[in-house]
């Protein structure tokens, strides 16, 4: 197997997962591979909706705190 480091990224992501998901790829059959694949999707799809929940929850908060005229 060609080992790939793109730089950047954890060892994982750069070079274990790409050989794991190779492998794996030779022993689950083709539509397991699809499910799987669209699992990761809908994963990714749930974290970024909770991240847009959040995100919009603190744009909609007052600002803390009290204006103090200084003279």
């Amino acid at each position: 197997m060609e080992e790939k480091q793109t730089g950047h990224g954890c060892f994982f992501c750069a070079v274990a997962g790409p050989q794991i998901e190779a492998m794996l790829d030779h022993l689950w059959p083709e539509e397991t591979q699809k499910h799987f694949r669209a699992a990761r999707v809908e994963a990714l799809k749930g974290i970024r909706s909770l991240l847009d929940a959040r995100i919009e929850r603190l744009s909609k908060q007052a600002p803390k705190g009290t204006k103090v005229t200084v003279e």
